[in-house]
């Protein structure tokens, strides 16, 4: 009995499901649903062609930096070149064409050797730079230590201080005497003016760096309990080292400056006693070359220890 019950049940909500889908036993008409055409087949398009950047778009903001940065120094190099021949046309100073021809011939064999005094404008460049490397390097291994301590210790600070406030004025030639006076000889005398003239820069400018250390640093290296050694290479070097380099700068410059005129008073082989002897025999044009090269040789100079200085810069 409750099976055929449950089956007329399952009949009628059948035949009510078939109404309602279908709307009174009427099949449903059949309803065309548009259907996607397939996509045409792509035409296979032709490889894209491979522009080359043009090297002014390429390099165009480096090219413009590069002449914002080399006009200017044509242009006073050319106005200098012109001032010069203007007044070389009224005066018995040598122009610059006449000038370059000697240059030229100078520089064509600058190591040759005809005597002790007689010597190519190599020679005399070489050793008027072996004699500021060892003056320089002289007051490199004094001065720096030194400046170190004086910056370092208030007491050594100011038992100093009054001693190279009273020196560091002192005109380098005004040295010049003192050396020969001790040494005998012109060569250690002309280094030891190099060394007391050279010597004032590394000691104030390391003594400042040394200075300008946070004391926050240096309470924690008391807290640490550090050795004045680890002090020194942990702490101190790292911040004095842009000072340092300054001073190192500042003696180089001064070095070259003096050794000229150290050389003209002393004689011997070097780019000073060159200027003298060329003046000597009233050779003009060689004088002017060989300011030139002193030149060349101390910008060179400042620039390698520029490069050093941002090599090693900390900030």
């Amino acid at each position: 009995m409750w099976a055929a019950s449950r089956s007329r049940l399952r009949d009628v909500s059948a035949a009510i499901l078939m109404r309602e889908k279908f709307g009174n036993g009427a099949p449903a008409a059949a309803v065309n649903v548009p259907v996607a055409a397939p996509p045409p087949e792509l035409a296979e398009l032709p490889p894209p062609v491979r522009r080359h950047t043009p090297l002014v778009e390429r390099y165009g903001g480096d090219i413009a930096e590069f002449f914002r940065n080399v006009i200017p120094i044509v242009f006073g190099l050319a106005l200098f070149v012109a001032v010069w021949a203007i007044l070389a046309q009224n005066s018995a100073l040598p122009g610059p064409v006449k000038t370059w021809h000697s240059a030229v011939d100078v520089f064509s064999d600058p190591f040759y050797r005809k005597g002790p005094n007689d010597q190519g404008i190599g020679w005399n460049i070489l050793n008027s730079l072996q004699r500021v490397g060892i003056g320089f390097g002289l007051a490199a291994a004094i001065g720096i230590p030194l400046g170190f301590m004086i910056g370092r210790f208030r007491f050594l600070s100011g038992m100093t201080s009054p001693i190279v406030s009273l020196l560091r004025p002192v005109s380098p030639l005004a040295w010049l005497p003192i050396g020969l006076l001790v040494f005998k000889a012109a060569n250690p005398a002309a280094i030891w003016v190099i060394f007391i003239s050279s010597i004032w820069p590394m000691i104030i400018n390391t003594a400042a760096g040394v200075r300008e250390v946070p004391q926050d640093y240096l309470n924690v290296a008391k807290v640490l309990n550090l050795s004045e050694w680890k002090v020194f290479i942990k702490i101190l070097f790292p911040a004095v080292l842009p000072y340092m380099l300054t001073g190192i700068r500042l003696a180089i410059g001064v070095a070259w400056l003096v050794i000229v005129a150290a050389e003209m008073l002393t004689g011997g082989v070097g780019i000073g006693f060159w200027v003298w002897d060329e003046w000597n025999n009233l050779n003009v044009e060689h004088i002017i070359i060989a300011i030139f090269t002193v030149g060349i040789v101390g910008l060179l100079l400042e620039q390698a220890l520029m490069l050093l200085a941002r090599r090693f810069e900390y900030r």
